[in-house]
């Protein structure tokens, strides 16, 4: 698929054309890993809805059916599959394993937060479900955080299109979200690799 054919322009004919099913399917394609801009069609329901073409109510039950849906098949891909592949993938890009297995490690101590919050990220709102399940987080909990997730993000979202949609062009509140995301995807990072590093430096020093 072209990067065309995924513009703001044209996912607003495709949401003009297809109404809420636009929203729950791209939302749980991007949730299940595939790399679809979900933030963005999420926008583009609320912003309709506040123009009166969606409803409001049915375009947050699609957001949050579809992000559910679609990170409890991206946690099943990741819990019987994920690892096997993350190292080949490592293999490749020349990570060695055990680094691997810090950053696993790191994550299941940040799980619930990871899956609750990082719908607010970019980039970790669709690896978060696969990361869960190769994890191995327990199935109740990934649920439960899941759908709180998935509530709070889509409430969010689509809220803040309906609004704030009103008084800028939607393309300029696709770029200031899409901003934040990537802010906060950094600071995320850097508070999961910063104790990675400094464990690392700190067996160097005593190993020399």
């Amino acid at each position: 698929m072209s990067l065309e054919l995924l513009s703001l322009e044209a996912l607003e004919n495709l949401a003009h054309e297809y109404g809420y099913w636009v929203v729950f399917l791209g939302i749980m394609l991007e949730n299940t890993g595939v790399p679809l801009p979900g933030e963005t069609i999420t926008l583009v329901g609320g912003f309709l809805a506040g123009s009166d073409e969606l409803n409001y109510w049915l375009v947050l039950a699609s957001a949050t059916a579809g992000a559910v849906l679609g990170d409890n098949f991206g946690y099943w891909i990741g819990y019987f599959g994920g690892w096997p592949l993350l190292v080949r993938a490592g293999r490749v890009f020349r990570i060695e394993e055990s680094r691997l297995l810090a950053v696993r490690t790191q994550f299941s101590e940040n799980a619930a937060r990871a899956v609750i919050f990082g719908r607010f990220l970019a980039l970790l709102r669709i690896f978060a479900g696969p990361l869960a399940g190769i994890a191995q987080m327990p199935y109740p909990q990934f649920l439960l955080c899941n759908l709180i997730g998935a509530l709070s993000w889509a409430s969010v979202m689509v809220t803040l299109a309906f609004f704030v949609g009103k008084l800028i062009p939607l393309e300029q509140l696709v770029t200031i979200v899409g901003q934040f995301a990537v802010v906060a995807l950094l600071l995320f990072c850097a508070a999961i690799a910063l104790p990675i590093w400094l464990e690392h430096r700190a067996n160097q020093e005593l190993e020399g």
